[in-house]
C-alpha cells in the first residue's frame, strides 16, 4: 500500500491493505485508487501513518 503526498508515492508502515476492507470488493484497493485522510511523518523515505481514514466513495453506478 503506498500514499502520494505532493506528487511523490510512498509506501506506508503503520497500515495495511487488508485493515480497510476488501482488497479485492468493487471499492477495494486492488479495483481502485482511494482517497484518504491520514496522519503521520516521512521516515527513511516511508510514510509511517498514524492513523489513515478512508474517505467515502461516491456510489458506484450500477450496471
Amino acid at each position: 500500500m503506498a500514499v502520494k503526498i505532493d506528487g511523490k508515492n510512498y509506501f506506508v508502515d503503520g497500515t495495511n491493505i487488508d485493515d480497510h476492507g476488501d482488497s479485492h470488493g468493487k471499492d477495494g484497493f486492488c479495483s481502485v485508487i482511494r482517497k484518504a485522510e491520514v496522519t503521520g511523518e516521512v521516515k527513511n523515505n516511508r510514510f509511517v501513518a498514524r492513523t489513515f481514514k478512508l474517505v467515502p466513495e461516491k456510489e458506484l453506478p450500477k450496471k
